[in-house]
């Protein structure tokens, strides 16, 4: 009997899709849908677990074209933004993610002048800490082109009622 040989790179995505439709539903998913189909740049907030990275991951999979998702944790992804505008400019038709957004403050006045120069919904999508530097570096930069949506913990009506005990020991936050 001969055993198909399956490439790590491949059972990593099938475990992240099978996390994915195991996901329990966020409340926030359609208002960032809606974001997504009408500001060129949204940013999606809130502490670390929340499940930011997740939902992102999963709106990328319903979403028509081809997509960038960029982790500002890895070295490798950093270093694609090395020259931000010569990295970005060429994916104008695509949404970008870019996971950990904080990491890069100096990004925010790059992607204004992306979206300036071809403005454009669901350009972007910005994954980050809730942190006021954050909010206030991308508002003064982005103001009038982003939509803020902050992702707390699990809630209630999120999980059901027959979780709560558990909820309630974690804060909401799901287990890592």
């Amino acid at each position: 009997v001969s055993r198909a040989r399956v490439a790590p790179e491949s059972l990593a995505n099938l475990k992240i899709v099978f996390r994915i439709a195991r996901m329990i539903p966020r409340a926030l998913e359609s208002a960032v849908r809606a974001s997504l189909r009408r500001f060129p740049v949204v940013g999606l907030v809130g502490a670390r677990q929340t499940g930011k990275t997740t939902l992102a991951r999963k709106l990328l999979r319903a979403m028509p074209g081809g997509t960038v998702l960029l982790d500002l944790e890895r070295p490798s992804d950093l270093a694609k933004l090395a020259e931000p505008e010569l990295y970005l400019e060429p994916l104008a038709g695509r949404l970008v993610v870019l996971d950990e957004v904080q990491r890069l403050p100096g990004l925010f006045p790059v992607l204004r002048a992306l979206v300036d120069t071809r403005r454009r919904p669901g350009r972007f999508l910005l994954l980050g800490s809730a942190s006021p530097d954050l909010l206030r570096q991308s508002a003064e930069s982005l103001a009038g082109r982003i939509a803020y949506h902050e992702l707390g913990p699990f809630a209630l009506h999120e999980v059901g009622g027959a979780h709560a005990a558990r909820l309630w020991l974690r804060g909401g936050f799901p287990g890592s």
